[in-house]
């Protein structure tokens, strides 16, 4: 509960990059182009996905669900920002600003769990390729993903509990969205429960799908080596090249900031870092299976050509 010379805040101030104010126009032309970029990448992947019957395979109806998360999880946190950067500072209140972590959540627990999935999906393709038929039937996919949806809505509940938080006096967050450790230290209230139930949450989340992705990588590789021939152990390789590129930009970006020490200054370096998996990540999986996967490159060209040949026409 807020003291007696206090008032319960009903609003957050989030302050956004302060200190680089007079570069805020370099800054939006830059975070808008990025938006524009993440935005046309993943949604052509998504129309190749959903328009191609040769693509409409476990593995890229899998990468399909990862780039709606991918554009998801943009459009919750880049519109905002660009908004700040203008403004200088943005207003939201407090339901607003759990609300947006809870979506900001739902989406990147997502991607995890698809990530996960994802490698389950090359470990039967190169590991027990006579199985891979017989197991990733299309009810089995869509199993895979509906759970994973369900799951994140539950695991993501967590922000209830943020709710029951009281937060008096400043209500300054110096960030440009509403994360969950900012708003944590903003809170009056003893929060060593919901901080508690938030490492449990992230070992479900982050750390056990990280582990069973390494596992499952170890095993791939040892069975890539007992391969004879070469032509044999690069064709393997190369057909979870572009999904190993994906686990290592996406957890690469989470470690170097959750597993960052926690003082005064890692909230200021984290808003930063977390540009990483909002803007970068999202950025980079187009281009890496655009570059990395033959069939995406060759339905993308078809796609093009059939375009061209349109415009002509008419």
């Amino acid at each position: 509960m807020c003291e007696d010379n206090q008032t319960e805040a009903t609003m957050f101030l989030l302050l956004g990059f302060q200190g680089l104010y007079k570069y805020k126009i370099l800054l939006f032309i830059v975070f808008l182009l990025s938006y524009i970029v993440v935005l046309n990448g993943n949604l052509v992947l998504i129309v190749l996905v959903s328009t191609s019957d040769h693509l409409k395979v476990p593995m890229f109806i899998f990468l399909k669900h990862l780039t709606v998360a991918d554009v998801l999880i943009t459009s919750t946190i880049i519109p905002m920002m660009l908004d700040i950067i203008l403004r200088d500072v943005k207003e939201l209140s407090v339901t607003g600003c759990i609300l947006q972590l809870y979506f900001f959540v739902i989406f990147e627990s997502l991607q995890c769990f698809i990530i996960v999935i994802m490698s389950y999906d090359r470990y039967l393709a190169i590991c027990n390729p006579m199985r891979y038929n017989s197991i990733m039937v299309p009810h089995v996919c869509l199993k895979m993903i509906v759970g994973s949806w369900l799951l994140v809505f539950i695991l993501a509940s967590e922000t209830i509990m943020v709710c029951q938080l009281h937060f008096c006096g400043l209500n300054y967050i110096d960030h440009y969205f509403c994360d969950f450790g900012p708003i944590v230290e903003l809170s009056s209230s003893d929060t060593s429960i919901l901080l508690l139930v938030d490492s449990v949450i992230s070992t479900l989340i982050f750390f056990i799908p990280f582990f069973l992705i390494i596992i499952t990588y170890i095993i791939i590789f040892f069975t890539i080596l007992k391969i004879s021939s070469n032509s044999g152990r690069k064709k393997a390789f190369s057909t979870c090249s572009s999904h190993l590129a994906t686990v290592c930009a996406y957890y690469g970006t989470l470690m170097t900031i959750y597993m960052a020490p926690s003082d005064e200054s890692s909230f200021n370096t984290n808003k930063f870092r977390s540009l990483l998996y909002i803007v970068v990540t999202p950025m980079m999986n187009p281009i890496i299976y655009s570059l990395r996967n033959h069939e995406i490159r060759r339905t993308l060209q078809k796609m093009i050509v059939n375009i061209q040949i349109q415009l002509k026409t008419k």
